[in-house]
């Protein structure tokens, strides 16, 4: 067996493999004679068909079976003993048939289009300057963080009139355009959280009202979105144009969030028995608590504008083929016009893999088993911490987060999170750092961009 390579372009190559009778022969006779002892077939006992007549019904299809597996297996070595860096798999030559007799076989010639992956060049990107965004964490910062656990562990009472974190329950009553009440309209009962009406003239209609008391509303103003309203109204989510945005809200009862006391019970409730003892000391674990939770957004906001800067490298891919290659290796059947539609999507992701493949292999970054079975193991027991639930044993993580593993799209995301890590820190030790202190609000807005 032996093959040549033509380059068709700088992206791409032709593999063209000749096949001698020599390298499939022998294994098309094993096939015959594995399918004649198996083969079932009217008026002969099982493995006592004829040769010949094997080879007559089936002798085409195991030859192509076999010179398909032959090839590929040729193929597959070639690409790796010669270290030929591609992208997707060899697809057949869609301008050149297969030569060869299959009714006269000897020689046979199969030409495959390989897509070369190209050369990266990071130039100097991980030589530049980055600002390096955190966030001021101010005593109004930590007052706010202490105020919501003491939330947390707060209870509800009954409240005279509507202040600005108070849950309202009411009445909502659908109404014509002339705010009287709508024939076979909706009538329902539910609750809203004054924390999340947003619209501040709603807001100020509803703050200082009593039970009892009516305020005409919109339901898209005091819920958020529409899954939010067509469950306060108890309707489905298509039916809300055909609704009035006109509703009497009659409010049947007020209750309030009172915090709960600043008490060593709580501490303990909070962070464990005796890990914090005074006030003092609970403003210093909060401040520190929000400082880490915090260093983890500013690493994220980091990877993403080193992330933009190094996808403005130039990557030469091969698209032609790339598009070739989605095509052939769908699983369902695709038009070019499907995968033109998504291909820019695509090319970006694959010039990303590229990228991230590169600065792994150039600094010996890894990722290995047991790393990930570790990752894995720790985001199982800090689902259990969310829930004030204490971790299993090591035993029962370690069944569980193989459990995980074994879904492919779960184990994907989770190396792709650790991937994510490992780069993130690469680039924290690599390019410059210039710190930039901003508020919370600052923050959340450079974020959100």
């Amino acid at each position: 067996m032996s093959v040549i390579r033509e380059e068709l372009d700088k992206n791409s190559a032709l593999l063209k493999i000749k096949v001698t009778k020599n390298d499939y022969s022998k294994k098309v006779e094993n096939a015959i004679e594995k399918a004649r002892k198996q083969a079932k077939i009217p008026g002969f006992r099982p493995g006592h068909v004829p040769t010949s007549l094997i080879r007559k019904q089936y002798g085409k299809s195991i030859l192509a079976e076999e010179l398909n597996r032959t090839v590929n297996d040729f193929l597959q070595k070639f690409i790796q003993e010669n270290n030929i860096q591609i992208l997707g798999n060899p697809i057949p030559y869609n301008k050149e048939e297969v030569k060869g007799d299959f009714n006269n076989p000897d020689i046979f010639e199969f030409t495959f289009e390989i897509g070369l992956a190209p050369e990266i060049d990071l130039g100097d990107t991980l030589k530049k300057e980055f600002e390096y965004i955190k966030v001021g964490v101010d005593s109004e910062l930590v007052n706010k963080q202490i105020d919501d656990l003491r939330r947390r562990y707060g209870k509800l009472v009954a409240s005279e009139e509507v202040t600005d974190k108070d849950l309202v329950m009411a009445t909502f009553t659908e109404l014509n355009g002339d705010d009287k009440v709508k024939e076979n309209g909706i009538v329902n009962s539910s609750t809203i959280s004054m924390e999340f009406v947003e619209d501040e003239k709603t807001k100020k209609e509803l703050l200082g009202k009593k039970v009892g008391d009516v305020a005409i509303i919109d339901p898209i103003k005091v819920t958020k979105g529409k899954k939010d309203t067509a469950a306060l109204l108890n309707v489905k989510e298509d039916e809300l144009d055909t609704i009035s945005p006109n509703f009497e809200m009659k409010i049947n009862e007020i209750r309030h969030m009172e915090l709960a006391d600043l008490s060593q019970e709580l501490f303990d409730k909070l962070f464990g028995e005796g890990e914090v003892t005074s006030e003092e000391t609970l403003r210093e674990r909060v401040a520190g608590d929000l400082d880490k939770m915090f260093a983890n957004d500013s690493d994220r906001l980091l990877t993403r504008k080193v992330y933009e800067e190094l996808m403005e490298t130039p990557v030469d891919l091969p698209s032609d083929f790339l598009k070739r290659w989605i095509q052939v290796s769908n699983e369902k059947p695709i038009t070019m016009e499907e995968i033109e539609a998504q291909f820019e999507g695509y090319e970006k992701g694959m010039k990303w893999q590229l990228i991230q493949g590169h600065i792994f292999k150039n600094n010996d970054l890894k990722l290995n088993q047991t790393e990930v079975l570790e990752y894995a193991k720790n985001l199982i027991a800090n689902q259990y911490a969310q829930y004030g639930i204490p971790a299993p044993t090591d035993e029962e993580l370690t069944k569980s987060a193989v459990q995980v593993l074994g879904n492919k799209e779960e184990s994907a995301r989770i190396m792709d999170m650790i991937a994510e890590s490992k780069l993130t820190e690469y680039f924290k030790s690599t390019v410059k750092l210039n710190d930039k202190i901003v508020s919370y609000d600052e923050f959340i807005e450079i974020a959100s961009k």
